[in-house]
């Protein structure tokens, strides 16, 4: 497939670095995978609720060739990464796998090589380059397991099963870069399809598309450039109180608990466990109330289930910040903006915000007026899951 714009350019560069690092060897496989943003649903998806993810224009592109010296020679672009760019190891066996260690953005990379469906794997020579924002909340660790899946499948091909291919990217964060995320960001990564967000049912893996074709509408991202870091205490803490308030409650997940089980429990929980679980009940019931608004086309509706996200996410789960909360109210004061909430993990990152086409311009200068820090903008559209480029 031809690369989008903003794609091609990445390709470009990525080629280049390629060229110059591995003379002799003219890569023949590219791939791209997205990046996401999630428009609400947010610390669902590890509850086996529900979700509502958008893919992307956004990327990791892999590029490489295979080599006949059972050598993985890995590379990356990114200035953030740790040193060093440049990684060597043989092809992993089961006398000899590979484990997690230094440099750290490689993790992403080797889980998904260990895991892999389809084998035995050849050698093979690959350069990594991304647009997703690290630490932003736009998911580029998953972009980058998801790139790196679809490049093995086209050295090594698998069985093309689309959910086992996101679970495998999922077990290698778990495993390998020690971050228990749920299935949201693998699964948007690969189903992601343009012009639709996907509601996704985190228990039984169904993936429903949800039109997002009105052309007078448009998704805003705010990047608040406070970087996130979410294998610190605060996300598995916060996957803990989740389980704890299930356990009390004798149910296997927060999924299986009405809000009318939950207060009638209130006395028997910690105050803070409560809230938790207060947040990701409410939040599944408003993911598919949102569904079904974006469905029907009343994004006033949307909108305001946008800002109850917000508010809970802020108040009960605590995974807010203040400059999450002034970009959320920077947005909402002004006309032609239906709902703007913060999106990722939580602690930085990014807000996403549902507005008409004709005031984005206007909102993005609000925003830039009254926000105490530095934001970077992304006006979007749902874009689609992880391809194969034409180089």
């Amino acid at each position: 497939m031809m690369a989008e714009p903003g794609v091609a350019a990445l390709l470009e560069e990525t080629l280049r670095v390629f060229r110059e690092n591995y003379p002799g060897c003219e890569p023949g496989i590219g791939v791209a995978a997205p990046g996401r943003v999630n428009l609400i649903g947010e610390h669902t998806d590890y509850n086996q609720g529900f979700v509502l993810p958008v893919a992307l224009p956004m990327v990791t592109v892999v590029i490489g060739c295979q080599s006949a010296d059972g050598i993985i020679s890995l590379l990356t672009t990114a200035k953030e990464a740790d040193e060093p760019k440049r990684l060597e190891f043989p092809v992993p066996t089961e006398a000899n796998p590979l484990s997690p260690g230094l440099p750290s953005w490689a993790n992403y990379v080797k889980g998904v090589i260990q895991h892999y469906r389809a084998g035995p794997l050849p050698g093979f020579k690959a350069v990594m380059a991304s647009n997703v924002p690290l630490g932003g909340g736009l998911s580029s660790s998953a972009s980058l397991e998801v790139a790196m899946y679809t490049f093995l499948q086209q050295i090594c091909p698998d069985d093309e099963n689309l959910v086992e291919k996101a679970l495998t990217c999922q077990k290698a964060e778990h495993t390998f870069a020690s971050m228990p995320c749920g299935i949201m960001d693998q699964f948007i990564s690969v189903m992601g399809k343009k012009n639709h967000a996907l509601l996704i049912d985190c228990r039984s893996l169904e993936v429903t598309p949800v039109p997002l074709t009105d052309p007078n509408l448009v998704v805003l991202i705010t990047n608040s450039n406070v970087r996130h870091t979410l294998t610190g205490s605060e996300y598995p803490t916060r996957r803990m109180q989740c389980m704890e308030a299930a356990k009390a409650l004798r149910k296997e997940s927060l999924r299986d608990v009405s809000m009318a089980d939950l207060k009638a429990a209130e006395a028997h929980l910690d105050a803070e466990v409560y809230c938790r679980a207060r947040h990701v009940i409410s939040e599944i019931r408003r993911t598919t109330d949102a569904a079904e608004a974006l469905t029907s086309r009343d994004y006033q509706a949307f909108g305001r289930l946008m800002v109850q996200s917000h508010n809970s996410l802020r108040d009960d789960y605590e995974v807010s910040c203040r400059e999450l909360d002034e970009l959320v109210a920077a947005a909402m004061d002004g006309e032609g903006v239906y709902g703007s909430r913060m999106t990722g993990g939580g602690f930085g990152g990014c807000t996403v915000t549902l507005v008409d086409v004709a005031a984005v311009d206007k909102t993005i200068q609000r925003i830039k007026d009254k926000y105490s820090g530095t934001a970077t903008f992304y006006i979007t559209k749902p874009s689609r899951g992880a391809h194969v480029l034409k180089l």
